[in-house]
């Protein structure tokens, strides 16, 4: 269904060039979209017409047109006037409701599609029947993006994105569920990942608002639509691995995670167990953040004491006298990899 704010939009564009007021119902007689304030006395009119066998009729000095979905009438188009030159505008104008109808309905097949075919919900068959009847490409370069926001605005976000991108695109943007939008996004034959971090940025910077903190998560790039579900999928990983690894990342690429990847994918169990034998039942957890801001500060700087000292602001010896505390209380020595 196209929303109100379309017709009215379209309405007044109509208006703006034809001088002809006009107004939109649904089959029961109430007004979504109008250009003049009295379209609501038409109702009984609008009744009336609806149960009659014409497409088209002049009531009290209005023009009425029928407009259909696939033989289903849908809306109620009013034309101000009785003349033949009202006759003709009220005739474009529901041609080109009809046409809007036309287009929404595509946009939502497509959408639809492509929803299914990230969460794997097509057979291959499938993927490549309704890709042929919806005039989708199968066989070109794709990425698939998710920008996620710390707010459940994922409507507003859809808009921003869509106005990045424009109605022409022959990109995919879309949401499957209430955080997320996802952009499958079709690259040209110049293009790679240094082109889709940009695109990342684009993104970010088109959603965000106010400070807020954007994450924007990208698959590996595929060469058929049969693959897209995989670079989502990718993608989702990229996200839940930079949370946890790379935190103060705002774009991540499932190819950029390296062994964080590894260490997720390995069962919790395992991990438990390795915990405890390292230090023989305790808990990473019960350091001092002291003790932590010294090992992270550590590794970051690829164990080289002098410059983990400087950017702690402590001696090098006190950074020593740390190091050798966390040997005596856990056997490990962390300078020794």
């Amino acid at each position: 269904m196209i929303s109100n704010q379309i017709l009215q939009t379209t309405l007044d564009g109509l208006k703006g060039i034809t001088r002809v007021d006009l107004g939109i119902c649904d089959t029961e007689g109430k007004v979504l979209a109008s250009t003049f304030t009295d379209a609501e006395e038409s109702e009984n009119s609008i009744l009336v017409f609806v149960d009659s066998p014409a497409d088209s009729q002049v009531i009290q000095g209005y023009q009425f047109f029928k407009v259909f979905d696939e033989h289903q009438l849908e809306y109620i188009l009013l034309a101000k006037g009785a003349s033949d030159d009202v006759y003709m505008v009220g005739k474009l104008a529901a041609f080109q409701i009809q046409n809007l109808l036309v287009a929404y309905k595509e946009r939502f097949d497509k959408d639809n599609f492509i929803k299914n075919l990230l969460l794997d919900n097509l057979l291959l068959v499938d993927i490549y029947n309704r890709a042929k009847k919806l005039h989708i490409a199968t066989e070109v370069r794709r990425v698939v993006f998710i920008i996620e926001s710390d707010r459940e605005r994922v409507n507003a976000a859809l808009d921003s994105v869509r106005n990045l991108y424009g109605a022409k695109s022959r990109d995919f943007i879309t949401a499957v569920d209430e955080k997320n939008v996802i952009v499958v996004k079709e690259l040209a034959l110049n293009e790679g990942y240094d082109e889709m971090f940009q695109e990342a940025e684009a993104m970010k910077d088109a959603v965000a608002q106010d400070g807020e903190d954007i994450h924007v998560a990208l698959g590996t790039i595929v060469g058929e639509i049969k693959e897209v579900s995989r670079s989502y999928k990718e993608a989702k990983m990229a996200l839940d691995v930079g949370r946890i690894f790379f935190d103060d990342r705002d774009i991540i690429a499932y190819s950029s995670l390296g062994i964080g990847r590894l260490i997720y994918q390995l069962p919790i169990p395992l991990c438990k167990m390795f915990i405890r034998e390292i230090f023989d039942g305790r808990s990473p957890d019960d350091f001092d953040e002291e003790t932590l801001t010294t090992i992270n500060k550590f590794f970051e700087n690829s164990l080289n004491v002098s410059e983990t000292s400087r950017q702690l602001y402590i001696h090098r010896n006190t950074l020593v006298y740390r190091l050798d505390k966390l040997q005596k209380s856990t056997g490990l020595d962390i300078r020794v990899f």
